[in-house]
C-alpha cells in the first residue's frame, strides 16, 4: 500500500516551493503555507497514480519493471485501491477549500485533467506530452496561490519547456523498449525514435534560447 502512493514522485512537486524561493521572501506564514501545499499535492498525485495504475493494470503486467508494482503483481486488491483514492483526493482538495479557494480550483483541475490523462488522453500522440508539462506548470500556480506575489511570464516558460523536454525523453525510454521487443504501453503508438530524438533536440534548442532571452531581460 505504501508503495503505491509513489512517494518517491514527491520530487516533482518541489516544483510548488519556486514562487517561494524565486520572490526572496521567506517568512515563516509563506514558507508554512507553501509547505502544506506541498503536501496537499502530493496526496492529490497519489491518489491520480493509483488510479492511472488501475487503469493500466494489463499493460503494466507487460512491462520489464512496471510488472511489479503492487496493482500489476496483485498485491494489493483494486478495491483497496479505490478506497485509497477517494480518501486522499478527499482530504486534499477539502483542506485546500480552507486554505484558498484558487488553491481549490487548481488542485480540482489537476485531478480532473490527470483523470481524463489516464482514461483517454494519454493515447493521444503529442497532447500526452503536453498534458504532462502543464501539470509542472500548475504545480507552480498552487504554490503562488498562498503567496502575495505573481508569477512571471519567464518562470512559467521555462518551466513549461523543460518538462516537455522531460515528459518527451520518458517517451523515448519507451520507444527504445518498444524496439528491443518488450511490450510497453499504447501511448507510443504515435512515436518512433526518429521524430522523438528530432524533437528533443528541437526542444534544447528552444529551452537554450528561452533562457538567453529571460537572462538579457529587463
Amino acid at each position: 500500500m505504501f508503495q503505491l502512493l509513489r512517494i518517491h514522485q514527491y520530487i516533482k512537486n518541489l516544483f510548488v516551493f519556486a514562487p517561494l524561493v524565486f520572490s526572496f521572501n521567506f517568512n515563516q506564514e509563506d514558507t508554512i503555507n507553501t509547505i502544506f501545499v506541498f503536501i496537499l499535492f502530493s496526496l492529490l498525485a497519489s491518489s491520480i497514480y493509483i488510479f492511472n495504475d488501475l487503469m493500466d493494470i494489463q499493460e503494466d503486467k507487460k512491462h520489464p519493471t512496471k510488472k511489479f508494482r503492487p496493482l500489476a503483481s496483485g498485491k494489493v486488491s483494486k478495491g483497496s485501491a479505490k478506497l485509497l483514492i477517494v480518501i486522499l483526493s478527499s482530504i486534499s482538495l477539502t483542506v485546500a477549500s480552507f486554505i484558498s479557494v484558487n488553491l481549490f480550483f487548481i488542485l480540482l483541475f489537476y485531478f480532473l485533467l490527470n483523470l481524463a490523462y489516464s482514461i483517454k488522453l494519454k493515447h493521444i500522440t503529442i497532447v500526452d506530452i503536453f498534458i504532462i508539462a502543464t501539470g509542472f506548470v500548475l504545480r507552480l500556480f498552487a504554490g503562488n496561490s498562498v503567496l502575495d506575489t505573481s508569477l512571471s511570464m519567464w518562470i512559467i516558460i521555462m518551466t513549461f519547456l523543460l518538462a516537455l523536454f522531460l515528459a518527451i525523453a520518458k517517451r523515448r525510454d519507451d520507444v527504445l523498449l518498444s524496439s528491443q521487443g518488450k511490450a510497453t504501453r499504447k501511448n507510443i503508438d504515435g512515436y518512433n525514435l526518429e521524430f522523438v530524438n528530432a524533437t528533443m533536440i528541437f526542444m534544447a534548442g528552444v529551452i537554450v534560447v528561452s533562457y538567453i532571452l529571460y537572462t538579457v531581460s529587463s
